[in-house]
């Protein structure tokens, strides 16, 4: 089936899309109206941890659709509160709010962060409001969490930007104690930085930001939105660093393709009060009884360590790579991979590999000088090495 460009115009411009309608997927594998199959190392940006149409998620939303879709975030739901048993059962934290995107749960770490700081105030007597990020994170698109996010030109794009959220180094523990003021409540950072390019914060760093926020009474607020839910090889990122945080978001693989996130916390934290936080869709069981289907299948015995296994093979094939064509080097943890380009190739790249014929390839260039790679975290060995065989034609073809 072929679409117009009048069909496709009906849709608001917001970015360049290439001309492709896709109408199936399943696992790895994505097919466009003309037939074509593309390997899709995208997955929704993080977003299909199982994969395209995995069979649990179909199960799951048969099964609770024909149960009760949205009752009302009034009254409690069974799947909201399994998945919520569930996410407690195997985290640090004690209380969960579900939303519909990641956005949305960081817009409410931030808004229960300066709610726990009016709560506890300052010596003087003065409200704690802000939150120290870093310069190339990324914690969504409303104007606070654009304006927490330390991506270049987001400053200006919708000025003035909600203040209160100065920018430190990643990996710095003394950028981060320079920021420290009286009215700080909180540091807010990503355990691998995603759209900045897959950086991880480091294990040493991450404890020292634990201690550092313990000694000084701020809390640290952990963005897994990318790095949750298995994507790591831990179920989530800051388990890397054995430390426990006061706060945590979820989104993208939590969901495993449907709009699902959420905001965890320790149960000291949790001091919202009636009326102070919401939403339509918060806790909507259709999405929560998919959750606890991703969330069962990431927990079956062997899941895990099979997702940190595919990591280590997709690092030594990255690896292999740059061997080859005389690439900068690779970096990331677990399924959340980067391949350092050395050269502003990655658009050209990503355009390339989805042309190929017969088989197209999706890759990700989130700065024009490195690949992301997002796959599903059941990826195959043979899905690996398809990937990386596929990536080399093209950098041949194209002289590199």
């Amino acid at each position: 089936m072929e679409f117009n460009q009048y069909e496709t115009n009906a849709l608001m411009f917001i970015t360049n899309r290439p001309h492709i309608v896709f109408t199936e997927g399943s696992g790895m594998w994505l097919t466009d109206s003309t037939g074509k199959r593309y390997l899709d190392y995208l997955q929704g940006w993080a977003v299909n941890c199982l994969g395209h149409a995995p069979q649990c998620i179909s199960d799951a939303l048969l099964a609770q659709s024909k149960k009760v879709i949205n009752p009302s975030p009034a009254f409690f739901n069974e799947p909201s509160i399994a998945l919520a048993a569930r996410l407690t059962a195997n985290s640090c934290f004690d209380r969960v709010f579900f939303a519909s995107s990641g956005a949305e749960a960081n817009e409410g770490a931030i808004k229960l962060a300066r709610k726990y700081g009016k709560k506890f105030k300052n010596a003087a007597g003065e409200n704690r409001y802000e939150i120290i990020t870093f310069d190339h994170s990324f914690h969504g698109r409303t104007l606070a969490t654009m304006s927490a996010s330390g991506k270049p030109g987001w400053d200006t794009m919708y000025a003035p930007q909600v203040p209160g959220f100065p920018k430190a180094d990643l990996n710095d523990i003394t950028s981060v104690e320079r920021l420290i003021t009286d009215t700080t409540i909180g540091v807010m950072l990503e355990p691998v930085q995603g759209e900045g390019g897959v950086i991880p914060a480091t294990r040493e760093f991450m404890q020292a930001l634990r201690a550092l926020t313990k000694e000084r009474g701020i809390l640290l607020m952990v963005d897994e939105v990318q790095s949750g839910m298995g994507r790591t090889g831990e179920l989530f990122g800051y388990q890397l660093s054995g430390i426990e945080p006061d706060i945590m978001t979820l989104g993208k693989g939590i969901g495993g393709g449907v709009p699902l996130a959420a905001l965890l916390c320790r149960e000291e934290i949790a001091c919202f009060e009636p009326g102070d936080q919401g939403g339509t869709y918060n806790g909507n069981p259709l999405m929560a009884a998919v959750g606890v289907a991703v969330i069962d299948a990431l927990l079956a015995p062997d899941f895990l360590p099979t997702v940190r296994e595919r990591g280590a093979y997709l690092q030594q094939g990255l690896l292999a790579l740059c061997a080859e064509h005389g690439l900068q080097g690779e970096r990331g943890e677990g399924l959340l991979r980067a391949l350092m380009l050395g050269k502003d190739i990655g658009p050209q790249l990503v355009e390339a590999a989805r042309n190929l014929e017969p088989l197209g390839l999706l890759l990700n260039s989130p700065r024009p000088d490195l690949l992301r790679f997002m796959p599903a975290l059941n990826v195959t060995h043979a899905e690996i090495d398809q990937m990386l065989a596929m990536l080399s034609k093209v950098m041949r073809d194209l002289g590199h």
